[in-house]
């Protein structure tokens, strides 16, 4: 199955569950330093609300989902890889998709997602902007980042 390349398409409904499931646990590994009920709100509102209202785009292999962007307009709002899948280029291929449609982009970052703030870096984005609160009012510093 590792053999088989990555495709992207636009996000279906039939994603949901497997996106849920992959977004709930990269969100655990990345994001272990927020609240419990607050991972509980944001997976509802994932669910609910994001997946569809985002223009998500889900990278596949052999057909199963194992990972997604979501852009509102060039801002991403999530990119979520498999945990199991990660650092093998996915998220990379994500976010080349999105500048091929966007010709820039740009996010916000927890600082102390030390591994995505890497991330992006290394793929060129450089930071804009700091502010110490996220949108929850907590006080957890977002790094705002551009690319292009």
């Amino acid at each position: 199955m590792n053999n088989e390349p990555i495709t992207i398409r636009a996000y279906e409904a039939a994603d949901k569950p497997r996106l849920l499931d992959i977004w709930l646990r990269a969100s655990l590994k990345a994001h272990d330093f927020l609240p419990p009920e607050l991972v509980a709100e944001q997976k509802r509102l994932v669910g609910e609300v994001y997946l569809t209202k985002a223009e998500t785009f889900v990278a596949t292999r052999a057909g199963l989902p194992v990972g997604f962007i979501g852009l509102l307009d060039k801002h991403i709002g999530g990119l979520f890889v498999d945990p199991d899948r990660q650092g093998g280029g996915i998220g990379q291929l994500l976010v080349a998709h999105a500048m091929s449609l966007k010709g820039a982009l740009d996010l916000e970052v927890y600082a102390r997602n030390q591994a995505a703030l890497g991330f992006y870096r290394r793929l060129g984005f450089v930071e804009t902007g700091r502010r110490p609160t996220d949108d929850n009012g907590l006080p957890f510093e977002l790094i705002a980042l551009r690319l292009g």
